[in-house]
Formats: structure tokens, sequence, C-alpha cells
């Protein structure tokens, strides 16, 4: 007998509706999931806390989606015309309740997977899918699954942060507020000046040739690697300790060098993704924000000096990563920019990291690195897309009709590989 599925339809009513333009940020994600097709639903599974209950899931679901604009966004899509977001005042939306009469781990993992590959109608269904699993008449998962145009990582963050106090007032601002102020005088100033950066950035870009793969393409076209790598949150350490810059610069710098090396450039061009929490009330605002900022980095000479402008590229490159979209788009055609960043980590902010690691526990920490073959999809964003986690677990995604799959592993090597040998020179403690 296989699992059966129940639903419960859960009501809310919040403050806030009407319709509006879509913010820079919701469009920024609308353009990306066009050009590339990917469905980029964000989410994932937590275990239910002991004792939970499908009422006490379903309040709680009823509780955001009340709160926050963003989780009762839909979309208008008129033929001709842009997408707008439609934010409405009240509704119904599902939790769906999934008895698995087999392995719970299992069933919950198989029902992200069905929310993380099923595209959302964006016109009917709300942007939150939620679902609770349940064994033997206890609840052991909640899954969880957002449409990425109005809602982020970040936003995912401060929906969390939001759980410890449903009582409160929402905080950060709201959708519809922000498309508003997108508007004003100010907002396009912002918006003007980031694009004069770009493209000043931009005239620093080197024209090289596309390098030629010399091998008939792979299918799927797009390769994952995962590498886990002890030994690289070690020497960022180290490198840290000596230059007194933090470990997201040093990262970059590693990417720019395996990057180059890879393209054969003495010049590194990454997006990073930007998250714009640092702006006036947007740290805990439940939306869609993260739009890129342009790196162009010179990886020539001692590593170190390569982290000095790692972080100025990347200080340049957040200031200016809040935009209007759709003037950036007319500035950066034809421009190779198919290189991104994107650092999720949240240990980076850690006061105190503790004392700078010895170069022998270093070394010893490289027998524990992992590199192995990951997910390959039939599209992508980009020619390469790194992505990091906490713990210094990060996966590289290549282009293989752009680069063989060995210069691609190779590349992630190369990531671990330069911050290693930067770490073997002597630290010197901060003054």
């Amino acid at each position: 007998m296989g699992n059966s599925t129940s639903h419960v339809v859960v009501a809310f009513e919040g403050e806030g509706s009407g319709v509006e333009e879509l913010t820079w940020g919701q469009r920024d994600v609308w353009d990306l999931m066009r050009r590339t097709g990917r469905t980029m639903n964000i989410g994932g599974t937590v275990r239910a806390a002991a004792g939970e209950t499908v009422e006490g899931v379903a309040a709680v679901l009823r509780r955001l989606v009340s709160r926050h604009q963003a989780l009762r966004t839909r979309l208008s899509l008129v033929d001709g015309g842009p997408p707008r977001q439609v934010v409405s005042g009240s509704g119904e939306i599902v939790l769906e309740i999934l008895d698995a009469t087999g392995d719970p781990d299992l069933a919950a993992e198989r029902l992200r997977v069905r929310y993380q590959t099923t595209r959302f109608d964006p016109v009917t269904e709300w942007p939150l899918r939620m679902a609770v699993v349940r064994s033997g008449g206890t609840l052991t998962h909640v899954v969880v699954m957002y449409y990425h145009v109005v809602v982020d990582g970040f936003g995912i963050n401060a929906v969390v942060r939001d759980l410890a106090d449903l009582n409160a007032a929402p905080r950060g601002i709201q959708p519809l507020e922000l498309s508003r102020q997108q508007r004003t005088p100010a907002a396009l100033r912002q918006s003007q000046q980031s694009l004069r950066y770009w493209q000043r950035q931009l005239r620093r870009v080197p024209h090289a040739p596309v390098p030629v793969v010399p091998f008939d393409p792979d299918e799927p076209r797009f390769w994952e690697v995962v590498c886990d790598s002890p030994a690289l949150a070690l020497a960022m350490r180290r490198v840290a300790a000596r230059t007194r810059v933090a470990t997201g610069p040093i990262l970059l710098a590693a990417y720019a060098v395996a990057t180059a090396r890879l393209t054969g450039a003495d010049t590194a061009v990454v997006q990073v993704v930007v998250s714009n929490r640092f702006r006036p009330g947007f740290a805990e605002a439940v939306g869609s924000l993260r739009q890129f900022g342009l790196c162009v980095i010179d990886v020539t000479g001692p590593f170190d000096d390569v982290v000095a402008r790692a972080f100025s590229a990347a200080m340049g490159a957040y200031k200016h990563g809040y935009y209007d979209p759709a003037a950036h788009q007319d500035l950066v055609a034809g421009h190779d920019l198919t290189c991104y960043l994107n650092d999720r980590r949240t240990e980076t902010r850690d006061e105190d990291p503790g004392p700078v690691p010895a170069i022998d526990t270093v070394r010893a920490a490289l027998a524990g690195t992992t590199v192995h073959w990951g997910v390959r999809e039939d599209t992508y964003d980009g020619s390469l897309y790194l992505h990091v986690e906490d713990a210094m677990s990060y996966s590289l995604w290549g282009d293989t009709h752009r680069f063989t799959p060995d210069a691609i592993q190779r590349c992630a090597r190369d990531i671990e590989a330069a911050v290693v040998h930067a770490a073997e020179d002597l630290v010197t403690a901060p003054r």
C-alpha cells in the first residue's frame, strides 16, 4: 500500500493589496527564468518539532501568508506588456499532508523534489507550497518551497527569523511599497549611479575569444561538481589573519584565479549575487531583493594582491548592485558576463573564528577533501556558476559546450589549491 495524501484548506487575510509593477529584484529573477527556462524554485525540508501537529503547522502557514505581501502575490501576464505583481488581501492556501507508509525520510525527499521541479503557475498559484509528512500518526517533516520571483534566499532567512515572534508587527519593506519607492527620483538616481559604475567596469572586460571545446559537447549540457573542503575553510582563516580581509573576498579572489586559469586570461570577470539587505528597511523584508554586482579583477601577482583587488571589486559590486533591470539589460548586451558567484554562507560574520590554524593542520585537512559529480541539467545560467555553503561545501556548475568536464573539475579544485598555497606563507597576527 502506497503513501496517501490529503489537504487542509487554510484561509488568510492580511494588510495591503493591489497591483503594481514588479520590483527590480522580482523583474531580475523573472528575466533570468525566462532566459534559462529553469524553475528556480527555492526551499527545503526540516524535521518537524517534537509534538508538532497539523493544526499547529496550518496556524503558522496562516500567520505567515497573512503577514507578508510577498506570500500572497501572484502575477498578471498580459500579452504585449510586462508582468505585474498582484497582491491579494485574503484568500485560501492548501497545506498538503503526506501519510508515509514506508521510510518518511525518503517520502519527504521525494516530495521536496516534486515541489522543486514542478513549475509554479504565477497567475493562479500562490507562491508558497507547504506540506507535512506524517508517519504512524506523528509528524516527521515539513517541506516548504517558494516561487523565486517573489522570494529570494535571503527572504527565506527573513521568514525563518519571523517565526520567532509571529505576534510582532512585520518588519521590512513590503513589495507594493518597494515598487512605488523604486519609481521615485531618489531610487532612479541610485539606479543611474549603479549603471554608470557598471559601464566603467565593462570597459575593463577583456575581449578574449571563447575557448574551443576539443570534443563533442555533452548532454545534458550543464554539469555540477560538488566539493567539500575542510582545508579550504582553515586556509582562508590563515589568509584572513595575514591580510586582515574577511573570507568573502578571499574566496572571490580564489575563484577569480581559478576561472582566469581556465580561460587563459589575466583578468577575471565575475558577477556576484548582491543581497541588498544592507539597505535601509531591507534587512528583514520577505521578498526578492537580490541582484547581481560586477567584479573585474586582475589576477596577476601575489595572491594577497589579488585579495586586495577582490576586496575593492566586491565593495564596488555590492554598492552598485541595485538598479533598474530593463536599463541594465541594454547596458550589458554583447558582453560575456557568464561567470557567477553565490556565496550563501552564514558563518562569515562570526566575530571570533578562533585561533589561526597551523599550516600542518591545513595540510592534514586536505585528506578530507571530497570531489564528486552531482546533478546534470539541460539548462542553467552562465558558463560557470559557483554556489558556496557553510562548512565550505561548494558546487560549481559548468557549461560542457564551453569547457570539458575535466576542465570544470580542475577549476573547482583550483579554488582550494589557490587558498591552500597562499596559506603556506607566514601568518602575522593583526596589530
